[in-house]
């Protein structure tokens, strides 16, 4: 009966040691789904980073050469409004006379549609 307690002791022992090697594989395990999660959150945040500066650098450039277009037009505009001006003070004089003319020389006439009643 000894030997078969000393069985069923070593068969315990054993029992538990299985169950500590277990243990300290669950561990191990969760510790390396701990650590794989953390290199994967830094992997993913250094191509988003990398993404943002590829991103940023493009929409730099694009909105670079829209500033230049912007700039342009204003001052194709400005030289239009100048040129406008300038003609309009060229000219002011020769149609104030005209429009003078018109208003002060009048000139009786019938209209051609008139027809006198008989």
């Amino acid at each position: 009966m000894a030997s078969q307690s000393q069985g069923i002791q070593q068969l315990l022992q054993a029992e538990k040691r299985a169950a500590e090697k277990v243990a300290d594989a669950r561990k191990r395990k969760a510790r390396r789904l701990k650590q794989a999660k953390e290199e994967a959150q830094m992997e993913v945040e250094h191509y988003r980073r990398e993404r943002e500066q590829e991103f940023q650098s493009k929409q730099q450039a694009a909105m670079g050469s829209q500033g230049n277009l912007s700039a342009e037009v204003e001052q194709a505009t400005r030289r239009q409004v100048q040129g406008m001006q300038s003609s309009q003070q060229r000219n002011r004089e020769r149609v104030l006379a005209q429009l003078l003319g018109m208003v002060c020389d009048v000139r009786p006439q019938v209209h051609p549609n008139y027809r006198i009643a008989v």
